[in-house]
């Protein structure tokens, strides 16, 4: 799950592993796969790190950044999860969100890891209207608390 082997054949968004007529031991083949399935559904991310935590729980994932040293060397901009024994990296794809539970944010994938716009709640202006002001604040902190804005 280091990336222990090269799979000529396998799925075109996420390389999970296709199994081959006739393959022996398919369970590494599958079990490839669902490490990769285990990461890549409903992802979420404990931030962005360098270099691997020194204490991972199993399931931990982050996002790895660079420059990346250690184990996560040659892994920028990928997703690393824990599952135990060993780390699992997986490439995003343009449109990939993952929720990034240190931030309280999501991060969306777009040639690079983008986090959320932060948006200011509204002041000045020559006419204040407090009621919609109060409607522009609750919706921002509806937004926030969802992760969508900062």
């Amino acid at each position: 799950m280091n990336d222990p082997a090269t799979f000529s054949d396998s799925s075109a968004r996420h390389a999970l592993p296709h199994l081959f007529a006739g393959q022996a031991q398919k369970e590494f083949t599958v079990n490839e796969a669902l490490a990769k399935i285990d990461m890549l559904l409903h992802p979420v991310v404990e931030g962005q790190v360098t270099s691997e935590p020194a204490s991972p729980v199993a399931g931990e994932c982050v996002l790895v950044g660079g420059p990346a040293s250690g184990a996560f060397t040659g892994h920028e901009d990928r997703l690393a999860s824990w599952d135990g024994q060993q780390w699992t990296f997986t490439d995003p794809v343009a449109g990939m969100t993952v929720y990034d539970r240190t931030a309280g944010t999501r991060i969306v994938y777009l040639g690079g890891w983008q986090d959320a716009p932060s948006v200011s709640d509204p002041t000045g202006g020559s006419t204040i209207d407090s009621e919609a002001r109060g409607a522009i604040v609750a919706l921002a902190n509806a937004l926030r608390s969802h992760g969508i804005i900062s």
